[in-house]
């Protein structure tokens, strides 16, 4: 994974409660076993018609925005705990997605795919849609290390809770297999130790 840095970025609105994994990646896409197109088919029953052809009204279809960061509704990956919904996203091309709340299942696959989830409240949501729909150039800046977000239009800060093992994963761009090689020494030191202790 990569190493995550604090980001600046523009954001995609998204103001839609209660968006289930199938609303993320419908269930028809999930038979590929590898994160490869994914990204194409995020929301794709939002997104596409039944032809095929892109949605206009749809945000993703809408020039006007973009960035690396996505702001939802509250309650945002709820339903089936598929991780292609994390797949999905981050190969759309986010590294943020912004809600007052999210499943515990999503939250966890999101981390483990190098996304960060950041849980605000529910009046700094309602300013995110306000300063974007006001200017879709608005800017977001989300700094991991000081577990801070911040509205560039109007100077607001939140802070965000995180998993600290999380937290040091995506700052060094490590998942778990990679974490574990990374202390390879100490735990190999600590099983050497743990078998003396039962002779």
């Amino acid at each position: 994974m990569e190493k995550f840095k604090t980001i600046t970025s523009t954001y995609v609105p998204l103001p839609i409660e209660n968006v289930d994994t199938d609303q993320i990646i419908p269930a028809r896409f999930l038979k590929a076993t590898t994160r490869e197109g994914f990204g194409d088919n995020l929301f794709a029953d939002w997104r596409y018609d039944k032809d095929g052809n892109p949605k206009s009204d749809f945000v993703l279809n809408n020039p006007t925005y973009s960035g690396e960061v996505l702001v939802a509704g509250k309650n945002f990956g709820s339903g089936s705990s598929r991780e292609h919904a994390a797949w999905a996203i981050g190969g759309y091309g986010f590294k943020v997605v912004v809600s007052s709340f999210f499943a515990d299942i999503f939250r966890n696959n999101a981390l483990n795919n190098g996304i960060l989830p950041v849980v605000v409240s529910e009046k700094f949501l309602s300013e995110l849609f306000k300063s974007v729909n006001n200017n879709p150039q608005a800017t977001v800046t989300v700094n991991l290390e000081e577990q801070t977000i911040s509205n560039n239009e109007t100077g607001t800060v939140e802070s965000f809770e995180i998993n600290p093992y999380k937290k040091e994963c995506l700052l060094k761009g490590l998942d778990d297999i990679d974490f574990l090689l990374s202390n390879r020494d100490k735990i190999e030191e600590y099983e050497r130790n743990r078998a003396f202790a039962y002779e």
